[in-house]
């Protein structure tokens, strides 16, 4: 097993990795809508979506992988009222490829983001 960091995308907040390495595997801890400097974003769906995607993107790519290798994604959304903002931009972002994905409305995220998200991906030499 191997713990990967990015500082392209914001440090942990607590006591875990951005990602871990198992078996070809990359595992994502959860992402909120901070910036790489650790900076939260304003309290907008929309902004938050493309933050939270863009430290996933981030993450793949600092560590051997990219969209195209992942093959799963867990979003946590503040109101699922939501859910439509975040489905437009979820595609957008990946385009062709189609991940397995699981969504759940939770009662608050840390930082009293509105959303986050995790995922799973080959990593490049294993797709």
């Amino acid at each position: 097993m191997e713990f990967l960091n990015t500082k392209n995308a914001p440090s942990a907040i607590g006591p875990y990795s951005q990602a871990v390495k198992v078996n070809g595997l990359l595992y994502t801890s959860g992402q909120i809508a901070l910036t790489p400097e650790g900076k939260m974003i304003s309290n907008d769906i929309k902004k938050q979506t493309r933050q939270v995607l863009s430290n996933l993107k981030a993450i793949l790519e600092d560590n051997e992988s990219s969209i195209d290798n992942v093959v799963k994604v867990n979003i946590f959304l503040e109101n699922m009222d939501d859910f439509g903002i975040v489905n437009v931009l979820y595609s957008e972002f990946f385009g062709d490829h189609k991940p397995v994905r699981s969504t759940v409305a939770v009662q608050t995220l840390p930082k009293n983001a509105l959303v986050e998200m995790d995922l799973i991906a080959t990593m490049s030499d294993y797709h």
